[in-house]
């Protein structure tokens, strides 16, 4: 399952993403928002990421107009590796090498066609683990560290 989410300003890719997530056959749950009326993007990137924390949603996907601001909210929550990607090559080597569980994507940035090879990218591309499965345990350590 993925759980996906937008603010106001990432909120027409959104739809374009539903849409390849629909014909792909990927079940998503959709936290919102659902219009381009204004909204806080911390709370829509709190939603995605609590799905993901709390292991109800496998994978995540925000949009808000950096990916930026999403990312740094989600990144706050404990298990949650949000990365924000521009083009496929980020999307994959967040997966490969650092299992990122959250993709956070920029509508100023990025086109409709952009989004989605990144997203099929995200979604496709498993984590190497080996060498790279020492570091994600060390973030773990830190995040464990330093978030009670």
């Amino acid at each position: 399952m993925i759980v996906i989410g937008s603010d106001h300003g990432g909120y027409k890719l959104k739809e374009e993403v539903k849409k390849y997530l629909n014909e792909a056959g990927i079940e998503y749950n959709d936290v919102g928002t659902y219009s381009e009326e204004s909204v806080n993007y911390p709370e829509i990137g709190a939603k995605v990421a609590e799905e993901v924390s709390s292991k109800r949603a496998e994978k995540g996907i925000l949009i808000c107009r950096s990916g930026i601001g999403m990312a740094m909210v989600a990144n706050k929550f404990k298990g949650v590796r949000c990365a924000p990607c521009y083009q496929e090559q980020t999307a994959k080597f967040s997966r490969m090498h650092n299992d990122a569980n959250v993709l956070a994507l920029g509508a100023d940035y990025i086109g409709v066609n952009d989004a989605i090879c990144i997203v099929r990218m995200f979604l496709a591309t498993p984590f190497e683990g080996g060498r790279h499965q020492e570091r994600v345990n060390l973030i773990s350590e830190i995040e464990n560290r330093n978030m009670k």
